[in-house]
């Protein structure tokens, strides 16, 4: 069995919409990077988006662990236009857009960006080809909320709208297991 340790990066402070654009995490909590260092398998490989918010977070959890190459696959989600604007500069600019991605995500796609769909066909066969490569090892992936999600979505057989609903903290850790058929969803947004 597979064993994906999801981690959410250290927070950012970000009061806007952050995709693709490279903001730093804050890991000034110490006692918290220590927690979840000691609540991951020693043994997993670590791997994480190439966002330097999850290269910094991985490195500063790696330990002894086997790093991977960063991912550019485990991005947040490309919000485009959107990226460094505020929900409400959002909803003002694009009123109905913005309501529809996220009272219906799946094909709605901020301008110059891609949908919830778009995400999660770019994510899913990066997990698929680790769950190939490393049968029955720990995986450590530090990514981002919304690449979270689409995996909580696909190991829970949820839609969308059901994956969005979860509450995913900074360095929090979602465990989703891979029998080599079938997913099991595990802890949930858990903080170590």
């Amino acid at each position: 069995m597979t064993t994906w340790w999801w981690v959410r990066h250290g927070p950012t402070y970000e009061r806007a919409f952050v995709g693709w654009r490279d903001v730093p995490a804050d890991l000034s909590d110490t006692a918290q990077i220590t927690r979840l260092h000691a609540h991951l398998p020693d043994d997993a490989l670590l791997v994480s988006s190439d966002l330097s918010r999850s290269i910094d977070t991985a490195n500063a959890i790696a330990g002894a662990r086997t790093r991977l190459p960063h991912a550019t696959d485990l991005r947040e989600f490309n919000f485009g236009d959107w990226d460094g604007l505020t929900f409400d500069q959002v909803a003002a600019r694009d009123p109905d857009l913005s309501r529809a991605y996220w009272e219906t995500p799946g094909d709605i796609t901020p301008p110059n960006g891609e949908s919830w769909n778009a995400a999660a066909s770019r994510i899913t066969p990066f997990v698929q080809d680790m769950n190939t490569r490393h049968p029955d090892r720990h995986i450590i992936a530090v990514a981002h909320i919304g690449v979270i999600m689409t995996q909580i979505q696909l190991a829970g057989g949820l839609a969308p709208t059901e994956a969005i609903s979860h509450k995913i903290d900074n360095l929090s850790v979602t465990r989703l297991q891979w029998d080599g058929d079938m997913w099991e969803t595990g802890a949930i947004n858990h903080l170590p």
